[in-house]
Parts: C-alpha cells; sequence; structure tokens
C-alpha cells in the first residue's frame, strides 16, 4: 500500500513538473499578447500618422491604410500566437501545415470568390478608388465608406445600415468625394409671372452666397433652362466644398423663398435639386 502511494505520490509529482513549466509558458505567452498587440497597433497608427505629415497623405488615405494595416497586423499576431503555443505543446508545425496545404488545395476550386475579394481589394487600394469617408455609390449602395479591407467594404447608408459588401461585387463606382461638387439647383416660374424679376431676384441672392466661404465658384444664375407645358424653368449653380453642398442648397432655397414672397412671385412646384461631381 505504501508502495502504491509512493508510486502515486510520484506519478502526481511527474505530472505536475510537467504540467506547471506549460501552463506559466502559456500564461506568459498570453500576457505577451496582450502587452504586445495594442503596442503594436499603436505603432502602426503613430508611424501612418507622421508618414501622412512627411508624404502629404490626406486624413481619408491615412485612414483606410490604417485599418487596413491594423487589421493585417491582427491576423499575423493570431498566426504567431497559435504557432508558438504548438511549439509549447511540442507539436510538429511542419505536418500540420502540409496537411493544410492539401486542404487549401483540395478546397480552393470553391473558394475562388474570395481570391476574387482579395485580388479586386488589392487594386481598390492601390488605385486609390474609395477610402474612408468618402461618399461613395457602388454595388447599389450609397453611403460614406467606413472601411476598405482585402475582403470586404464597409459602407455606412444615410440611414444608419452598415453594408458589407464583398469586393468582387464592386464594378463601377461613383466616387463623389474627389473635388468640388456643383449643385444645381432648378427653378419653376408659371409663365404669367415677370420672368426678368424673377432672374433679377436670383442674381439678388446668388450675390449674397458669392461671398460665403464654402461656394468655391459662383453661384451663378444660368437663365432659363428649360420651357414646360405650363411653366418655364431658371436655373442656379455653383460649386461648393465637398461635403457642404447640402447646407448651403438649403440656406440659398430658403433665400429665394423669402425673396419671392416678398415680390409677391408664385412657385408652383417645389424646386428639384441635383447633385453632379465636379469633373
Amino acid at each position: 500500500m505504501k508502495i502504491f502511494e509512493n508510486g502515486l505520490n510520484l506519478d502526481i509529482s511527474g505530472i505536475l513538473s510537467l504540467i506547471v513549466p506549460i501552463g506559466i509558458k502559456i500564461i506568459l505567452l498570453i500576457l505577451a499578447f496582450i502587452l504586445f498587440v495594442p503596442i503594436g497597433k499603436r505603432i502602426i497608427t503613430k508611424s501612418l500618422q507622421k508618414a501622412g505629415k512627411n508624404e502629404k497623405l490626406s486624413p481619408s488615405r491615412v485612414k483606410t491604410l490604417e485599418k487596413l494595416l491594423v487589421n493585417v497586423f491582427g491576423y499575423v499576431m493570431i498566426f504567431v500566437f497559435i504557432v508558438m503555443l504548438f511549439a509549447i505543446f511540442a507539436i510538429p508545425i511542419g505536418p500540420l501545415l502540409a496537411g493544410a496545404g492539401i486542404i487549401g488545395l483540395a478546397i480552393g476550386f470553391g473558394a475562388q470568390g474570395l481570391v476574387s475579394d482579395i485580388v479586386t481589394g488589392f487594386f481598390i487600394l492601390l488605385e486609390r478608388q474609395i477610402e474612408i469617408d468618402d461618399y461613395v455609390t457602388t454595388a447599389g449602395y450609397d453611403g460614406i465608406v467606413e472601411e476598405v479591407g482585402l475582403r470586404t467594404t464597409k459602407i455606412r447608408s444615410f440611414d444608419g445600415t452598415l453594408n458589407f459588401i464583398p469586393n468582387r461585387e464592386i464594378i463601377g463606382v461613383a466616387n463623389h468625394s474627389r473635388g468640388n461638387m456643383r449643385a444645381l439647383v432648378d427653378l419653376t416660374v408659371k409663365y404669367d409671372e415677370n420672368v426678368n424679376e424673377a432672374i433679377t431676384i436670383l442674381e439678388k441672392v446668388c450675390e449674397e452666397f458669392q461671398s460665403d466661404e464654402r461656394y468655391k465658384e459662383g453661384p451663378n444664375v444660368l437663365g432659363v433652362q428649360s420651357l414646360g407645358t405650363n411653366d418655364l424653368v431658371l436655373r442656379v449653380v455653383g460649386q461648393t466644398e465637398n461635403g457642404l453642398q447640402w447646407a448651403c442648397e438649403r440656406d440659398m432655397r430658403k433665400r429665394i423663398k423669402e425673396e419671392f414672397d416678398q415680390a409677391n412671385l408664385q412657385i408652383p412646384f417645389p424646386q428639384q435639386v441635383f447633385i453632379q461631381e465636379n469633373k
């Protein structure tokens, strides 16, 4: 009985002598992972910000590269963590990688979409088609870009919906955030109204907004744009700083309405506003 107990004690002590060092190594590995990952991400962020100032990169370009590199860094660190964990347990990684290569080859034909996503995402980033904070229309979605990755792109619609779009579906991108934007205000006026007086009022309103810093050019009255069955259309056009065109249009519509009310000129239908990208 004593021999059994002594043997049992020897077995337990032997097991503990194996488990304790492994447990300590795992704890140290986890602590190193927890400490090093945030530091690495911070280094990436600061390095990109410094490079952006030196190379005069746009803030959106810096944000795009920052999120991409942080994601790639995270994946690499997870891979390193798994490899080191296998090394602690003395599990050979070579046969596992060989097996993974065979499995990857077997499922490769079914992962063509994933490969297409990565290749398309690479060229999107390389050609700078879209960047974070850009207002774009693509793949049937319209909104602000929140993240551009190698596999998917995130676009936030104006109603708050976050859309995850596979990069292979991004075919034809309308980027509304490159350069100044052009605001066209079409105003309908009845034929029995004084057209010359209406144009004079529009010119007065345009002169007020020409001193507005939000406008980069104009606004100016183009004159009669079209003749309808019961009314005619007057057009006002101006180029504004990107992202501020909607506020400028709202302010202009308000001033036009106030001036028309004072002159007793009627607007038969709500004015239509079209935004086109400055080319």
